[in-house]
């Protein structure tokens, strides 16, 4: 397994949380890692990205320049990772507005609904969690259990009490995936 990833949208967006998470869970099944986090020139509402690499194999370089997948938070980053991705490689957008959409034909891509599977949860702030969900079903690079295990090693014992919207969140991504791929074979 060897799977190269970018994660990218706004600062706040969980962008960062996202990378961390997938890196440390891979750690935790054996595999070798690397996360690189990048972020725009603004403190809060720029733009941030991390590359994620997480392989059986030894890492030759820690640089993604043609990944298997780009998570898409934002319509800035759209623009800017889109053409990078692999032929044939997996792209996660989380819906943007009407028109605002992917153009490439040599990618599979999902929309998904990220902002209002969260609100429909009661915080949008887990949308990131939604799209992280998402990508595991898509790739299973990593297992939700590991990256649960990962979330309760990463947060403060103090934020544990999120763990459990956390996981349905990570439930709602996945169960869209699994929507969309039950579409696109109709």
């Amino acid at each position: 397994m060897h799977q190269e990833i970018i994660i990218a949208g706004f600062g706040g967006q969980g962008v960062m949380s996202m990378g961390q998470l997938l890196a440390y869970a891979g750690m935790l099944e054996g595999n070798n890692v690397s996360w690189i986090p990048s972020y725009g020139p603004e403190m809060r509402g720029g733009t941030a990205n991390c590359s994620v690499i997480i392989s059986a194999a030894e890492i030759g370089s820690p640089i993604v320049s043609e990944p298997d997948t780009i998570i898409v938070l934002n319509l800035p980053s759209l623009k800017k990772f889109e053409r990078v991705l692999k032929p044939g490689g997996l792209l996660l957008l989380s819906t943007l507005k009407a028109g605002q959409t992917y153009s490439r034909k040599d990618i599979e891509g999902y929309e998904i609904p990220a902002v209002e599977i969260a609100d429909g949860i009661g915080s949008t702030k887990v949308a990131n969690m939604v799209m992280l969900g998402a990508y595991l079903e898509a790739t299973k690079a990593v297992s939700v259990e590991t990256v649960i295990e990962s979330l309760k090693k990463v947060l403060p014992q103090r934020h544990h009490g999120l763990i459990p919207l956390n996981r349905k969140a990570l439930e709602l991504g996945a169960n869209e995936i699994q929507k969309a791929k039950k579409i696109s074979t109709l």
